[in-house]
């Protein structure tokens, strides 16, 4: 979410925020041209571990380079939790800037500005994340905020129903007034039939809108405890001191014990399609594969062909749908890794009166190529090195550090040293490609959504 009252900081703060860590994470100029060396030095290995009596896990970073800090509130709360009613995670993402017993609504964000700093937050299917990038004589100060929303938050029925008409509004404006948004929803509930997955993580609308005080209570204090959340602060500050104040603060939170929603997906038999009627001059169709979760052996591979099929303008589909046939607009893809599973999709936007039919099949036939004769060792050879200049981009900054430690021990338990990581997109042979296209993207496992104008008889009802 980006917070509607929330501010960028200073300018001289930010320019610091985007410099912080080049000298220690950035190997050299070349890796950023691509030619990345046998031995990088990976920050998080430095990473500082401590876990308190009531389950909160601590994760520190020191990195002297500027004066910056950031701060990271994991909850291991997303969609894929939600029981009853859904869109409560991302709900709370919006009620958590509303105000507590002892700050009032929207001024725990004023603090923050005010100091040069940043805040935000966000909701994925799996976490819910808040953060604050700040200069570093400020972390106390949002220590002690977090700790006062986490313990007090204002949960009463005038908060819910001001961000629910907030969340309804965000809803209709970015998924039901867009082909994409449509599309995408329409795309993973016919992927995913049994699991949460399945539904949006901003909810489905009579969810958002039935929600009770007490359904948010019961959802918050499940989920939002010591022992379901990891801290992690990476920059300029004192570490000692820093865990000092969090044990003084969150330290007095007492764990719950954490629902978890039981469900897996079953393996799908057959292909499956849908179409959408909406009001588009330019049709719309997406396709999906179910592919493993995130950390699989087989993720570097499927990274390696998601940038050969649709990353950019050289690759594969671009060129024979866009430049070449002249039949696209736009098409894109990838690998979407999730905890539990993960997707490989393919989209493309057709022009103006061409056959949304016909451009499915073109970009069939990009992957029925790949299946048939493999791919070249010069493609995968520019995807790897675009993979390994992404992985060491993540090093840059304080933020890009912090939430690297707080997403990697929620998903594995571990940060993943970035030597086993790089080790793993370098061993990917052309023979691998081909093997994961052949396992996943099969035609009896593939799930198809169109976006299609409706007949002329009911375009002006849409």
């Amino acid at each position: 979410m980006q917070h509607r009252d929330a501010r960028w900081g200073a300018v001289l703060v930010l320019l610091l925020l985007c410099a912080a860590s080049i000298a220690s994470a950035q190997p050299s100029a070349d890796a950023a041209a691509g030619d990345v060396p046998e031995r990088v030095d990976d920050p998080a290995s430095r990473m500082r571990s401590t876990e308190l009596p009531n389950g909160l896990t601590i994760l520190t970073l020191v990195d002297r380079a500027t004066p910056v800090v950031s701060f990271q509130m994991l909850v291991k709360v997303g969609s894929r939790d939600e029981a009853r009613y859904t869109g409560l995670a991302h709900l709370f993402e919006h009620m958590m800037f509303k105000g507590s017993d002892n700050v009032e609504p929207e001024r725990h964000a004023q603090l923050v500005n005010a100091r040069g700093g940043r805040i935000n937050a966000y909701t994925s299917r799996d976490h819910t994340v808040y953060f604050e990038d700040i200069p570093s004589e400020a972390l106390d100060l949002v220590i002690e905020l977090e700790h006062e929303r986490v313990a007090n938050l204002d949960i009463s029925e005038e908060t819910l129903t001001s961000e629910r008409d907030v969340v309804l509004e965000e809803r209709r404006l970015r998924t039901e007034d867009q082909p994409t948004g449509r599309a995408i929803e329409a795309l993973l509930s016919l992927t995913f039939q049994a699991h949460p997955y399945r539904w949006p993580v901003i909810g489905w609308r009579s969810d958002v809108a039935n929600a009770t005080v007490e359904a948010c209570r019961e959802f918050f204090d499940a989920y939002y405890a010591p022992n379901n959340m990891i801290i992690a602060i990476a920059g300029d500050f004192d570490e000692d001191a820093a865990i000092a104040t969090l044990e003084r603060t969150f330290g007095t939170l007492e764990p719950s014990v954490v629902p978890r929603n039981p469900t897996l997906e079953p393996e799908q038999r057959g292909a499956r399609r849908t179409a959408v009627q909406f009001d588009v001059r330019a049709p719309l169709v997406y396709s999906a594969w179910h592919a493993p979760p995130t950390g699989d052996e087989d993720a570097e591979a499927l990274d390696v062909l998601s940038f050969i099929l649709s990353a950019g303008r050289s690759s594969r589909l671009y060129r024979a749908l866009v430049y070449e046939q002249q039949k696209a607009l736009s098409v894109d893809g990838g690998y979407w890794e999730m905890r539990d599973a993960g997707i490989f999709y393919i989209h493309a936007t057709a022009r103006p009166g061409e056959s949304i039919d016909e451009l499915e099949k073109l970009f069939l036939s990009e992957v029925e190529d790949i299946l048939r004769d493999g791919v070249r060792e010069d493609e995968v050879a520019k995807a790897k090195r675009q993979l390994e200049v992404a992985l060491l981009s993540g090093l840059a900054t304080s933020h890009s550090l912090a939430q690297r430690m707080a997403v990697e021990v929620a998903n594995f338990g571990r940060v993943r040293p970035l030597e086993e990581r790089l080790a793993a997109i370098q061993a990917v042979t052309p023979a691998d490609v081909q093997r994961v296209a052949k396992t996943y993207l099969r035609e009896d496992k593939r799930n198809t959504v169109q976006v299609v104008a409706p007949p002329d008889d009911e375009a002006e009802g849409q």
